[in-house]
């Protein structure tokens, strides 16, 4: 079976109170072709003061990649101009119960 990578965001009007998720549906088989842009689009319109960030990992490995810990940082940068925190950016693994939170894993950096 092939899965592709799906790429999700979790809204919060207040760090501690979600209002939503949205998909975000740019993604191929291999690769997530996120932009800040698409994020925040959704956060905006919610109205979120904060948001995580979640994605899956089709080959189950749910360590992040350069990619990810890139636009991690990248996301850190747009949310700070525009005054949504980014609280977190999970990475997910598929096929498995295994995740990783970009922040447990040592970032900001």
């Amino acid at each position: 079976m092939t899965y592709s990578k799906a790429t999700e965001i979790l809204g919060f009007t207040t760090p501690k109170s979600f209002t939503e998720n949205a998909a975000l549906a740019a993604s191929l088989l291999n690769a997530s072709l996120v932009h800040p842009r698409e994020v925040f689009r959704p956060a905006i319109q919610l109205a979120a003061a904060a948001i995580i960030v979640a994605h899956n990992h089709p080959s189950g490995d749910p360590k992040p990649s350069g990619d990810d810990i890139e636009l991690t940082k990248r996301l850190a940068e747009a949310g700070t101009r525009l005054g949504i925190a980014l609280l977190d950016h999970m990475v997910i693994g598929d096929g498995c119960d295994e995740y990783v939170s970009l922040r447990g894993y040592g970032w900001p950096v």
